[in-house]
């Protein structure tokens, strides 16, 4: 026997077709079949009660997974909208729920973008599905449903997420660790006197020499204060920078102490500058004594640097 004979062709059809109203044919059937639509997602639910009541609002299925878990599920013939997504925030929410199902027979892009969003962003113990639902003819006039899974949470969007909320909680990090900084009186002694908080992990004072400039940064573990420039062509960058490289004893001797000489970055930077080892973002307790700190090394780097940077570039050092 030809095996292709045995092969058929699906025939999908439309959803209403299969389930005229939603309340009357598609949740009853979902109702009875949670197995079905459990081995799609691959986790167990087991029905608690249809049509909940949540305020006003109904949710289609109240479930428990197999974790003992609340679950909701809420059904949709017709595309998605605003509407049922609110709804099914409303009953999460509401209803202590940690797994939520939207199945639907038309999914827009956009709002499967806002259920891979909401894996990526909510804690771990939170599942949201976006499930597509058609309609297979198998017989006359007997039909099944087909789930596909459009968005789930998996261990990579936990991942993006992960880092996604690192990097947030970084950015309030260096605001708060900047607004600290600038909020310091000696700071008015300084090219930052006027300065705005940041969320990037360093601030730049105004461009002198065309090129030059004066910054602090901050890392995770670490932080700086640094003079840096890049003049009209490489040549003239390293001849400058070699310039003072030649009087590094004196001008440590007069900063106070040794300095941090970096030629050349993959932007032609060079860099001369203090740093602070082991002081920085995550120890907020040694914050304020820092601040001082780099604000004082930024006072000293600047009377050092700023008359000899600008005779190193005339060819007079």
């Amino acid at each position: 026997m030809n095996p292709n004979k045995l092969i058929k062709k699906l025939e999908v059809v439309s959803l209403r077709k299969a389930f005229p109203n939603e309340a009357q044919d598609l949740t009853p059937w979902l109702a009875e079949n949670l197995d079905a639509l459990g081995e799609r997602l691959g986790i167990e639910l087991s029905l608690e009660q249809k049509e909940k009541s949540v305020g006003d609002f109904q949710v289609d299925l109240f479930c428990q997974d197999g974790e003992g878990q609340k679950a909701i599920v809420e059904n949709q013939l017709e595309e998605t909208d605003h509407d049922h997504l609110g709804k099914l925030m409303t009953y999460l929410v509401n209803l202590g729920a940690k797994t939520a199902i939207w199945i639907t027979s038309s999914p827009r892009p956009e709002h499967q973008k806002v259920i891979e969003w909401l894996n990526e962003t909510m804690p771990d113990d939170m599942s949201f599905y976006l499930v597509k639902v058609e309609a297979i003819k198998t017989g006359d006039p007997a039909y099944s449903p087909l789930f596909s899974v459009l968005a789930r949470p998996d261990r990579q969007s936990r991942k993006v997420g992960q880092e996604k909320k690192e990097w947030a909680q970084r950015h309030y990090e260096r605001m708060d660790f900047w607004r600290a900084l600038l909020s310091k009186p000696a700071i008015k002694d300084t090219a930052f006197a006027n300065k705005e908080p940041t969320r990037y992990n360093f601030i730049n004072g105004t461009n002198f020499l065309r090129t030059a400039r004066f910054g602090f940064s901050v890392n995770v573990h670490d932080a700086y204060v640094y003079l840096t420039f890049n003049f009209d062509s490489p040549a003239t960058t390293t001849a400058v920078f070699n310039a003072l490289l030649k009087k590094k004893e004196e001008i440590e001797a007069e900063f106070g102490e040794p300095l941090v000489w970096q030629p050349q970055d993959r932007n032609n930077r060079h860099w001369i500058g203090k740093k602070f080892d082991g002081r920085g973002l995550r120890t907020r307790e040694a914050w304020s004594r820092l601040h001082d700190d780099m604000i004082d090394a930024m006072i000293r780097l600047d009377k050092t640097l700023r008359e000899r940077l600008r005779r190193a570039l005339n060819r007079e050092l």
